[in-house]
């Protein structure tokens, strides 16, 4: 194997930290491009602060690189694109612009006969009436542009609360999306090789609460017969269509025995932390052997797996490790309302043992 394989990183949040460890053993080493002062990547690996739109910056950064990824979409397209010139950018940057626009997401995966809730673009109040009037309530009202952990966007239940809707997001390209009375959230993480191979994790079951996942179960429980081939058959489609190299995760909502994207990140995703204790290979390691050109491993699961995010605040370490089965990660960042700081992944080899053990964890972590 090449030691001397060299992957950048645009970002350097958790998710970054987290696919630079799993490269160390495979004699892959990382650089982060990072805006903040405070990174968790940096604690880690090699890291130059800079704006991701400055190029003289860009410039060094690329530098002896051999592949480019990047940890979070909302990185510029374009200077993803004025680095894909120069060194191998992936994913490729146009997923990275398809995940971007909330608008162009949507008529992405339905020109692709995939299906979508109804949804209108709206750009002025005009197209906003007409959107109601098209989709009806209850609606989800989003910015089309950086959204994330239910940030940008509002449930419209009524004319009343239409019109507040409007007021504080209005002014900006907008989407109206029909609130899907779903039976619950799902999603499915994959990577995709150079060569085309594929690998997909079982689908998981996620848990949101005040737009931020909070649990995750994997694989999900009571999966109806062929709704993990449905959702396999989803995200392989975007993978081809999108010439795509690297770990794609789509969110789904389930009804009715069908699955309905909700979005698509172009990335590792905090659906599949569980994969580090609960399968063969981790979707961090699948997605820096894919960018690196290394044969993808193994998604076997192994055992039943749930995953709790740490918000805000990080409890006692030494009661969570004293659970049985628990595993700890903390992101090394400073504590503040709403952030995340780590999560624990809790795996056992029955599913029958998880039920009594993620009870005493979820009363540890509130």
């Amino acid at each position: 194997m090449n030691s001397n394989i060299k992957i950048g990183i645009l970002g350097g949040g958790q998710l970054g930290r987290m696919m630079a460890l799993s490269g160390l053993p495979l004699g892959i080493a990382c650089r982060f491009l990072e805006p903040a002062r405070e990174s968790s990547a940096a604690q880690v690996a090699e890291r130059i602060q800079g704006d991701f739109e400055d190029y003289r910056v860009l410039y060094d950064f690329a530098q002896g690189m051999d592949a480019i990824t990047f940890e979070f979409e909302n990185v510029p397209v374009e200077s993803a694109r004025w680095l894909a010139e120069r060194v191998p950018v992936w994913p490729p940057p146009e997923a990275l612009a398809v995940a971007q626009d909330r608008v162009t997401e949507k008529t992405f995966f339905a020109s692709q006969g995939i299906a979508v809730p109804p949804f209108a673009a709206i750009e002025d109040r005009a197209d906003f009436d007409a959107a109601i009037d098209r989709i009806g309530l209850p609606a989800v009202l989003k910015t089309t542009r950086f959204g994330y952990d239910g940030k940008g966007q509002m449930v419209l239940r009524d004319r009343a609360g239409a019109e507040f809707s409007w007021q504080t997001l209005g002014g900006r390209p907008l989407i109206l999306e029909a609130f899907v009375p779903f039976e619950r959230e799902l999603s499915i993480v994959a990577v995709r090789g150079k060569d085309g191979a594929t690998a997909f994790y079982p689908l998981v079951e996620n848990v949101h609460r005040d737009g931020i996942l909070r649990k995750t179960t994997a694989p999900a429980p009571q999966l109806i017969p062929g709704l993990q081939m449905k959702a396999e058959r989803i995200v392989r489609q975007t993978m081809e269509a999108l010439n795509y190299v690297g770990v794609l995760a789509i969110e789904l909502f389930e009804k009715n025995g069908e699955l309905l994207v909700n979005e698509m990140a172009p990335r590792v995703h905090n659906s599949g932390h569980w994969t580090i204790e609960g399968a063969e290979t981790s979707q961090f390691e699948n997605h820096m052997r894919a960018i690196a050109g290394l044969p993808l491993g193994s998604t076997r699961v192994t055992g039943s797996s749930l995953m709790l995010n740490l918000i805000g605040q990080i409890p006692k370490r030494e009661e969570i490790m004293a659970i049985p089965g628990a595993h700890l990660h903390l992101y090394g960042k400073t504590p503040r309302a709403g952030r995340k700081l780590g999560h624990i992944t809790l795996r056992c080899d029955a599913v029958n043992e998880m039920a009594d053990l993620a009870g005493r964890l979820e009363s540890l972590i509130g």
